[in-house]
């Protein structure tokens, strides 16, 4: 199986989503299907119905964030010396050249990514046209509203 890459901030995320879901989640569903179970016939029990469809999803989002942990390769860009060039974890800023618009993004693993917060996935078109790219390159990146071009200002490894 491929290795995942991942951050040292998603890793430990995914960690603590995994020790919800099997100390905190699975009891207390475990506890309902107990209490439906108690209520009388199974075929017409919509509490009983609604905590196994439940604890399958439970049980199948375990599992894949065990998958993805065990297969996790974490890139932690804090102890790389900042060569300037754009890689997995680092953080850049960009300036479009068209409207002089600065944009900062941090390129995460994709169970990372999360535009609201400013982090895109590797795989994003954004991500893939600046990895291995330097500070101070032009880079065109082909965007849904076209192939827009950038300046790379910034690229931190924080």
């Amino acid at each position: 199986m491929n290795k995942v890459p991942m951050t040292v901030v998603g890793a430990e995320q995914l960690r603590k989503e995994l020790d919800y879901l099997k100390f905190d989640q699975r009891p207390s569903i475990t506890q309902a299907i107990g209490s439906a179970r108690e209520l009388g016939d199974l075929k017409e029990n919509a509490e009983y119905h609604a905590a196994r469809e439940e604890q399958g999803i439970c049980e199948a989002r375990i599992r894949d964030i065990e998958g993805k942990l065990s297969n996790v390769q974490i890139i932690d860009v804090t102890k790389m010396e900042n060569t300037g060039r754009v890689i997995f974890g680092t953080t850049v800023t960009i300036l479009n050249l068209e409207t002089e618009e600065e944009s900062t993004y941090r390129i995460v693993g994709e169970d990372e990514a999360n535009v609201k917060d400013n982090l895109i996935s590797v795989t994003s078109p954004i991500a893939r046209g600046l990895v291995g790219k330097s500070k101070d390159d032009e880079v065109n990146i082909q965007t849904p509203g076209g192939v827009t071009e950038y300046e790379i200002i910034a690229v931190e490894y924080i």
